[in-house]
């Protein structure tokens, strides 16, 4: 029998970042020693307390079905956060949902049909493309790498990317692939344009509580904002809970309730113990947060002064736990070869939307970001 597969699937590739890990996963079971410098996910145990909170959930019987929308208590406690950031979302406006990417992967299918232009800004996140073209929506795309992956610098170029045809444009700040933080001037320049072009928002905040030195805004407190903003964020990042697949969006009601449609008749909801689980991560976890961001910074510092060491110039980037690293014009290729031959795996900067730079992750030990280094000079790629 030969199967026909429909065209919004045939339209994309699977994940990158996760095409090179399950790449390295098979180096490493054939017995090569990888230092995988690909994975968006903190090297860091999930806090204990948090572990605790869902194993006793679990004790109590919590392993059923739950509201699709998600608990009445971690919508609460999703509120303070959000008001804390400076936004105004009630429970009724929050929708919990199995991680950040799922999400993402509903307010799109509510929002983006055919034809419909969404604009992105490179490097961006490589499952934005994705679930755009799976939606059917057309792309529009602004190059921020001229201006070391800063939007301020750009905004002339975002203008003329944005029109009275825009439908979505996305956001995401601090960064995944450059760890860039977007400035208030930046964003408000998004503003301005959003609002003269009347343009729906996707602000992805996932990484928001990771920075170095610097307050990130969230983009729905800019007068004008609020009505046209849909902001996400999870916990796999902040508190190191990948695995646990918990994740949020906040919006306008009319958007919540036609998103919860798609909710609610593809993964019901977010699992029932995990919520209880995220409670905890909201309510008492500052401490473990602060050590991890400390840490990360500290790794950041340490990979940019290695690559200075072999005059090599990134822009430092001011959150997440990423950084671009320039390459050959065929990066592609240049990533292949570095984890064939310096067993040192990282993402193609294409797979973002902008060649010629890997993306590094520092979300490992120092004693493996000083190996990694050391294997890509050694074998001559940088």
């Amino acid at each position: 029998m030969t199967m026909e597969f429909t065209d919004r699937v045939a339209r994309v590739e699977p994940s990158a970042t996760l095409t090179i890990s399950a790449l390295a996963t098979e180096l490493e079971a054939d017995g090569v020693d990888v230092v995988d410098l690909s994975v968006g996910e903190p090297d860091f145990p999930t806090p204990e307390n948090v572990v605790q909170a869902g194993k006793d959930a679990m004790d109590a019987g919590h392993t059923g079905y739950t509201t699709p929308a998600g608990h009445l208590e971690l919508r609460e406690a999703i509120s303070e956060k959000l008001a804390v950031d400076g936004l105004d979302h009630g429970p009724d406006e929050i929708i919990v949902t199995p991680g950040a990417k799922q999400s993402l992967y509903e307010i799109v299918q509510t929002l983006v049909q055919s034809g419909d232009e969404v604009v992105l800004l490179d490097p961006a996140w490589v499952s934005y493309e994705a679930m755009v073209e799976m939606a059917g929506g057309s792309l529009s795309r602004v190059d921020l790498s001229p201006y070391d992956f800063q939007l301020e610098p750009a905004l002339d170029d975002l203008a003329e990317a944005v029109s009275d045809d825009t439908d979505l444009l996305i956001v995401n700040s601090p960064s995944n692939p450059t760890g860039a933080v977007y400035s208030d001037a930046a964003l408000e320049g998004v503003r301005d344009l959003a609002v003269e072009h009347d343009v729906t928002v996707i602000s992805d905040e996932i990484y928001k509580e990771i920075t170095y030195g610097v307050e990130p805004t969230s983009l729905g407190t800019l007068e004008g904002m609020a009505d046209r903003t849909i902001t996400v964020n999870g916990f796999s990042k902040a508190y190191s809970m990948t695995g646990w697949r918990l994740g949020y969006f906040a919006g306008p009601k009319d958007l919540i309730d036609q998103a919860g449609k798609l909710h609610s008749h593809s993964v019901s909801s977010a699992t029932n113990f995990v919520q209880y689980a995220g409670i905890e991560a909201l309510e008492n976890t500052d401490d473990a947060v602060t050590q991890m961001v400390e840490a990360f910074e500290d790794r950041r510092d340490l990979v940019v002064d290695l690559l200075e060491e072999h005059d090599v110039d990134v822009a430092v980037p001011d959150g997440a736990f990423y950084m671009m690293l320039p390459v050959d014009d065929d990066d592609q290729a240049w990533c292949e070869g570095a984890i064939e031959d310096a067993h040192v795996a990282t993402v193609p900067g294409s797979a973002f939307g902008t060649p010629g730079y890997a993306r590094i992750s520092y979300a490992a030990s120092e004693e493996r970001l000083e190996e990694g280094i050391e294997r890509l000079a050694a074998e001559n790629y940088l």
